[in-house]
């Protein structure tokens, strides 16, 4: 009976990753870490090609490379945290525009960097390609 155990178990475990997974994305979801090196100014680039999300008229999947840019302060992204706070987007019902104003103000939040860049280049739809950029520069 260890088999049917092990089997109920692992199937208990993917039933609880499902179900973080249906969470609606927030920057708390955001880990950070401490920046090595917080009194120099470095770039750090993340692309994530794999993005998808849903359009809230038709309900049909979109698809885009988001990139974040930014200029750590005290603090680094954790990049498992990001990935799976991006993947929280897969069923949302969201225009382009809020997509990446969002993923800006969430990203600052957690991570309160001197500055961030996120682009969002969506996959045409209709035969139009839409690339959305949303800029934070701290002041001081």
């Amino acid at each position: 009976m260890d088999w049917w155990f092990s089997i109920t178990n692992h199937q208990s475990k993917i039933t609880n990753q499902k179900s973080k997974m249906a969470e609606t994305p927030s920057s708390e979801q955001l880990e950070t870490f401490a920046n090595q090196y917080p009194n120099r100014d470095y770039v750090i680039e993340i692309v994530c090609p794999e993005f998808t999300s849903v359009c809230p008229k038709t309900g049909q999947p979109d698809f885009g490379t988001i990139t974040f840019t930014y200029t750590p302060a005290e603090k680094c992204v954790e990049l498992k945290s990001l990935k799976l706070y991006l993947q929280r987007y897969r069923n949302e019902g969201i225009f382009y525009e809020t997509i990446v104003n969002r993923l800006l103000e969430d990203f600052v939040k957690a991570c309160q960097p001197r500055r961030c860049k996120v682009v969002g280049a969506f996959t045409p739809r209709g035969g139009i390609t839409t690339t959305v950029t949303a800029e934070f520069n701290r002041v001081g």
